[in-house]
């Protein structure tokens, strides 16, 4: 079953929404013609969006300057979701840290879990009610192939997209009869333009250009995907390799190999 149309009293959620994958999966589902209500930290970039939007494609945008790591502030706003008509969910905020736990703040691998799963998990909870009463819609959450194993200096952010996974698929198996449609995006690293190589992070400097895929593109083929109901969707060369590698070669060899490229990662 396809996800729901676009109508005048619904609205297409996307969390994240200022940056990155995030900002591409609001702008396409505008060109799809749906209206939005669109979320992150930083309101002015979020208004400024909107803005856009709006003016290219005469949809409707609402702006939650929401903070999904406070779980007050996201309580607040998993409130105000489930009241509303919600067609479809992009559950895309996260974050990433890359270096042994022992000598990473804390607060901040808390602050993770709390984005990465309790986030993801409450606006599902949130929405889910009245899809399940609607018979009827799309839930598409940013996950990663980073979950599908264990990655030594990035184990929190791995742990939670090993629950993010886990979590999707298993749901998807719930609502599909119903007529929901789950699907998860598992994508490699992406980016929307070349950057100056002056202004290039650790991470760009590390990661080869072609190992990095188009954000547009991303967006794209994740809501095709959530169309076809598909369970995974895994766009650009390292997601697909490092699901192989995940699936296929024993952990005992893989863990230190990948576990010694984020030590990179994180500047050791």
């Amino acid at each position: 079953m396809p996800v729901p149309a676009p109508h005048p009293d619904a609205r297409a959620v996307v969390t994240g929404a200022s940056q990155n994958i995030g900002e591409a999966l609001a702008t396409e589902l505008a060109a799809r013609g749906h209206h939005l209500i669109v979320t992150a930290r930083r309101e002015e970039v979020l208004t400024a969006l909107a803005a856009r939007l709006t003016e290219r494609y005469g949809v409707t945008v609402e702006v939650r300057a929401v903070d999904l790591a406070d779980p007050a502030a996201r309580g607040a706003f998993c409130d105000e979701l489930a009241g509303r008509h919600v067609s479809i969910l992009c559950a895309n905020a996260g974050t990433a840290t890359f270096g042994a736990v022992a000598k990473l703040d804390a607060q901040g691998e808390k602050d993770q879990v709390q984005l990465n799963v309790l986030g993801v998990h409450d606006l599902v909870l949130a929405v889910l009610p009245g899809m399940v009463e609607r018979r009827a819609g799309g839930i598409l959450i940013s996950g990663s192939a980073a979950g599908n194993s264990p990655i030594p200096n990035n184990a929190t952010y791995a742990a939670t997209k090993a629950f993010v996974n886990t979590f999707s698929e298993s749901l998807r198996g719930e609502v599909k009869p119903l007529g929901i449609n789950v699907t998860v995006l598992a994508p490699g690293p992406v980016r929307t333009e070349l950057p100056d190589p002056d202004e290039q992070s650790l991470v760009e400097k590390l990661i080869p250009d072609f190992l990095w895929i188009d954000t547009e593109y991303t967006a794209k083929v994740s809501l095709d995907g959530l169309e076809r109901n598909k369970m995974r969707v895994v766009p650009g060369v390292t997601s697909k390799a490092m699901s192989v590698a995940s699936g296929y070669a024993p952990r005992s060899i893989v863990t230190p190999i990948v576990g010694a490229v984020y030590k990179k990662l994180g500047g050791e």
